[in-house]
């Protein structure tokens, strides 16, 4: 707790960087630069969320830098052959790291693109979309990680040092996950508000697609909630003019991100033992495997998590092979071996070779 506030005395020091200018031409409204403006603008109205504009936002900021530096500043000079040339280029771009741009990424980049010369064709600003018959890379086929087993959950929630104030917010922050299967966007934007303690629920405000639901909370997660809500986050709270409304604080006295988030889990698997790809959603996974093991409804566990479409929740829910193999032995007729029938008494075994 003694570092927790070293930082946040440094937090409340620190300084930030004004956004640099992006030197897109923006001379007359008819530019591109000007077009993809007032597109972004048109969304935010339209109250999509912040995530879905930060993304629409990075893609265009880059195709406008490739079509910039090939003095492509208008959208009436943009046709097919250009945007299956910047396609191309998409395909054989690199991260920093080296390794090439995943196919999800190429797609989001060229769907902002389909979205946003589709809205300039509907306000009447281009006579014709170049991006309408654009064919976008094939998804890749979805892998979904194992789920923990029970034991490797029980390894994770472990870790925590429940001694120390700060471990016991770790181990609420977890219980939550597991308990609820939220995504790690839908728990760091928990308010205090948004937890019934009498009722043992949370609400999810604004998931994705922006739906609001109430999930049942759990005994377990409720009982380290209301322990990390009486000795830990009082400590953590700044005191400032500003109250953080969070219902889980930083070191900071700050709203965690997403991002930190899925970090910090990842690491507490690796200090559990446990190497896998994944880790809030690998949380997430596992509640929902779980609940089908033991008899949910896979109606129950859609309205837990979420989803829009039940078979989105059968992806999440493969049924597991132990269960198969125990179906396939109680139901198929030749599902078990037949006990074999019993000899008759006195026989001598080897009297009934030839």
């Amino acid at each position: 707790m003694a570092q927790a506030e070293r930082m946040r005395r440094w937090a409340d020091k620190k300084g930030g960087y004004a956004a640099e200018p992006d030197g897109f031409d923006r001379s007359d409204a008819g530019t591109l630069a000007s077009r993809a403006d007032a597109w972004l603008a048109w969304l935010e109205n339209r109250a999509y969320s912040a995530s879905t504009l930060s993304a629409r936002r990075w893609a265009l900021r880059t195709f406008l830098s490739w079509a910039q530096e090939r003095e492509l500043i208008r959208p009436e000079m943009i046709t097919r052959p250009v945007l299956e040339s910047y396609q191309r280029w998409l395909w054989r771009r690199e991260k920093a790291d080296g390794r090439p741009l995943g196919v999800r990424t190429q797609r989001s980049f060229l769907a902002a693109l389909q979205g946003l010369f589709a809205w300039l064709c509907r306000q009447n600003l281009l006579p014709s979309n170049p991006a309408a018959d654009l064919e976008l890379p094939r998804k890749p086929r979805q892998a979904l990680p194992k789920a923990l087993s029970a034991a490797e959950v029980a390894a994770v929630l472990a870790v925590p040092d429940v001694s120390d104030p700060l471990g016991v917010r770790d181990r609420a922050l977890l219980e939550i996950l597991y308990s609820t299967g939220l995504r790690r966007t839908e728990l760091v934007r928990l308010d205090l508000s948004d937890v019934d303690r009498a009722h043992g629920t949370l609400w999810v405000r604004q998931g994705k697609g922006g739906k609001d639901r109430v999930v049942p909370l759990g005994e377990v997660a409720l009982h380290w909630t209301e322990r990390y809500l009486a000795e830990c986050r009082p400590r953590l709270e700044t005191g400032g003019p500003r109250q953080e409304l969070a219902l889980f604080l930083t070191g900071y006295g700050e709203r965690f991100h997403p991002g930190y988030v899925g970090n910090w889990v990842k690491r507490t698997m690796q200090a559990a033992g446990i190497e896998r790809t994944g880790s809030c959603h690998l949380f997430r996974h596992s509640c929902a495997t779980h609940m089908l093991e033991n008899g949910a409804d896979i109606r129950f566990i859609q309205q837990l998590l979420g989803h829009a479409r039940l078979d989105t929740t059968q992806i999440y829910t493969e049924v597991t092979i132990h269960q198969l193999r125990e179906v396939h032995a109680r139901t198929h007729p030749h599902g078990r071996r037949p006990a074999a029938a019993p000899k008759p008494p006195g026989l001598n075994p080897a009297a009934e070779r030839p």
